[in-house]
């Protein structure tokens, strides 16, 4: 067997003498200068898409502050989204973990990386580190920080704990599906911004939300409670980056648990709110009172007509009375 060592990642490479050669790698300390450099690479891709794509389209809606924010939000989104859903599902298929569900916790833990798993997670934490200091560069309103806060650390906390967890499998398929549902969600609310009226892709969102949740929800019970419960390597070592204890998979089940319903309240708190407004406005349309109709009123005409404000008699002559002169 042989060792190699790429500069750019940590870890040792191991090389199979089978069928040619296949680098793997495993992280290390390193892994926080590559990421770093990766994140001042997705600021520049950032303010690319931004200036060249974003601000070009949004000059053309004459959007408001709010949906301006929320535009440049979703139309970066949708860019990143949509690239780590095709890279993210060609790593998954070349991998064969959709063929073999197994191999998502067969072999645990899977310490050694093939290259395009762990340049993806590198990109993907690098991408979601960017994200914090762009609610400064973005000039995010103060209102808006707390929710960007709250997903971006939900994801960053998914994420470093799938690679650092050895869970890089089961975080790969379980992030393709959430990416697809988020891919979704914002290019529905981009027709919303371009036509008020187009909201039907709003409801093929909600409907793949749902079926998101249960999907990662189904799959991490699937992966962690039943498949690594059975892997004959259960102990607590993390020098061979062996998590495979009850108490490291309850908290794994746990954390996965409490995002998953935590996003499914969010999710059903804000489609209550919409469906009160959308009533309260349809109700308060129907509740606008008519309008008083006069009682109609005999008006009664004098005989003849009218020229220059004096009622002319039929032959011409007016219709008051002579005053007679005495002679």
């Amino acid at each position: 067997m042989k060792y190699n060592c790429n500069p750019i990642f940590t870890g040792k490479a191991i090389t199979a003498q089978r069928d040619g050669e296949t680098v793997h790698y495993h992280y290390g300390p390193k892994d926080l200068v590559t990421v770093l450099f990766y994140i001042f690479i997705t600021i520049i891709l950032h303010a690319v898409v931004q200036e060249y794509i974003l601000d070009k389209i949004s000059k053309r809606l004459h959007l408001s502050k709010v949906k301006h924010s929320k535009f440049n939000e979703s139309g970066q989104l949708v860019v990143f989204h949509l690239s780590s859903v095709i890279w993210c599902f060609y790593v998954v298929v070349t991998e064969g973990y959709l063929t073999n569900p197994r191999s998502l916790w067969e072999d645990y833990p899977h310490v050694y990386l093939p290259f395009q798993v762990k340049f993806f997670y590198l990109c993907q934490l690098a991408y979601w580190l960017h994200a914090l200091p762009e609610l400064y560069f973005q000039k995010v309103r103060k209102e808006e920080i707390p929710r960007q806060l709250q997903y971006i650390c939900l994801y960053l906390v998914h994420i470093a704990g799938a690679y650092l967890l050895n869970l890089s499998r089961l975080g790969l398929v379980l992030l393709l599906l959430q990416y697809s549902a988020e891919f979704l969600f914002h290019t529905a609310r981009l027709c919303y911004f371009a036509d008020e009226n187009n909201e039907k892709l709003f409801n093929a969102w909600a409907a793949a939300f749902g079926v998101t949740r249960l999907s990662i929800l189904t799959l991490a019970v699937l992966a962690i409670g039943f498949g690594l419960a059975r892997v004959e390597n259960q102990a607590f070592d993390p020098e061979k980056g062996n998590f495979n204890t009850l108490l490291c998979r309850l908290c794994m089940l746990l954390l996965v648990c409490a995002a998953q319903a935590w996003l499914m309240w969010r999710f059903i708190h804000s489609q209550l709110r919409h469906w009160r407004e959308h009533w309260s406005e349809q109700s308060a349309k129907r509740r606008v009172p008519a309008a008083p109709r006069l009682a109609a009123r005999l008006i009664k005409r004098e005989s003849g007509y009218h020229e220059n404000g004096v009622v002319k008699a039929e032959n011409g002559t007016s219709t008051r009375t002579k005053k007679l002169k005495s002679p």
